[in-house]
């Protein structure tokens, strides 16, 4: 780890495993599933009926009734996150809050309350309309209701890479802590986007598996009976800070942030670059800006989705960029147990290799009960696998061809 790479010190989850990232983890490392039917809305005349769910999130106990009622689901999951992330970093952000900034991305943000919004308008007119949907719903909101919720005074700011959305949160606050901009930066991604529109036009595209007989069977990233992936909601937040600052306030630190890479497959509006060649490219280049050579990788947390094309795409990305080191490391896809976050899916995935770090476990690939004969990699299938991990990285591959991967380190 470089002396001057920013550090992560605090983290919190929500996700279909659990409130907690108590529970997510454990969830992980276990193989549990946390996919089952819809509850937040009536699906059955949609051709997918199950999901991702955050269940048990009361955010009138969170918020309060008035600010809660004023604040899209994806904000309220974020502001519940970045309070578990700062109370496990110990942050007394009250002490300089103009030396810390809020980055929290997402994808789809306020969907379901735009649903809602066109719903009121149809049927009771304009003054239905609730004169917080704007602000609630846009995307940047999610890091400033966390920003309004500490006082945090630094640098805020969100930005959409469809599902690179997280990663690039992290990649981002390390850019603003190296350029002296904020000591601390609260970063993440969150999403709430499950709604019958979002569904509907997934749907009708085609990329969300239709297993609905057996939710926790459904996601199978790399497995040859993969039918798509599994929507999800959830959110993934870290605090990260200037190595200085952490030692100064003798902080736990959990690894570091190194560096990473965006690139653009400029293909297609939904699907991967057959090749994987720009995905390749994204990991090759996060390699060599952080020094990193394919041999001192110990762990990949792969995209991994589950649809037929991202899996044999990453595949071969992998094969690009790594050559023989490809077969050797493990690699796995937590979309199998929690679904796809979208926009908080690649800050769950730092995570991930972050926890991976601490216990020297990493979790499984579950549901990969039949390999596709084109996944030909070590995905660590079906059960979790005690090894040490000290050189991670995580990808991330958006809709529109937006790749980033992220290097993560040990401390």
């Amino acid at each position: 780890m470089s002396a001057a790479d920013p550090v992560v010190t605090g983290l919190g989850a929500l996700t279909p495993l659990g409130l907690d990232v108590a529970s997510m983890w454990s969830g992980l490392v276990d193989g549990r599933s946390g996919i089952g039917p819809i509850t937040s809305f009536d699906a059955s005349a949609l051709p997918t009926q199950i999901a991702g769910e955050v269940h048990g999130f009361d955010a009138e106990q969170l918020l309060g009734t008035k600010r809660a009622r004023r604040t899209a689901r994806f904000s309220q999951l974020a502001v519940a996150a970045a309070r578990e992330a700062v109370a496990d970093a110990g942050l007394d952000i009250a002490a300089s809050p103009d030396r810390v900034g809020v980055v929290i991305n997402s994808a789809v943000a306020g969907v379901p309350e735009t649903q809602r919004a066109i719903e009121a308008l149809i049927a009771e007119g304009p003054r239905a309309v609730s004169a917080f949907y704007v602000p609630m719903t846009i995307a940047n909101m999610a890091a400033c209701e966390v920003a309004i919720d500490f006082g945090a005074h630094g640098p805020v700011s969100a930005g959409v890479l469809a599902c690179a959305s997280g990663n690039y949160a992290l990649l981002e606050a390390r850019r603003l802590i190296l350029g002296g901009e904020a000591d601390v930066i609260i970063a993440g991604g969150a999403d709430a986007g499950i709604c019958a529109a979002m569904f509907a036009g997934l749907s009708n595209m085609g990329p969300l598996s239709r297993r609905n007989d057996e939710p926790e069977r459904a996601s199978r990233p790399f497995d040859a009976e993969r039918d798509g992936f599994v929507f999800g909601e959830g959110a993934a937040v870290l605090v990260v800070e200037s190595a200085a600052h952490a030692h100064q306030r003798g902080a736990r630190i959990y690894g570091s942030v190194a560096g990473g890479a965006l690139t653009s497959d400029a293909f297609h509006l939904s699907a991967p670059e057959p090749s994987g060649t720009f995905a390749a490219r994204a990991i090759e280049l996060a390699l060599k800006r952080t020094g990193t050579r394919p041999a001192e990788l110990d762990y990949v947390c792969a995209h991994g989705t589950g649809t037929r094309a991202n899996d044999v795409t990453e595949t071969r990305a992998l094969h690009q960029a790594l050559g023989a080191d490809a077969r050797r490391v493990p690699i796995s896809a937590p979309k199998s147990m929690v679904g796809h976050l979208i926009g908080a899916a690649g800050s769950l995935a730092a995570m991930v290799c972050l926890l991976a770090m601490r216990d020297a476990v990493v979790p499984p690939t579950v549901n990969l009960e039949h390999p596709d004969p084109e996944c030909d990699l070590d995905y660590v299938p079906l059960h979790a696998r005690e090894i040490s991990v000290r050189t991670a990285i995580t990808n991330a591959f958006g809709f529109g061809g937006q790749n980033c991967v992220l290097v993560l380190r040990a401390p």
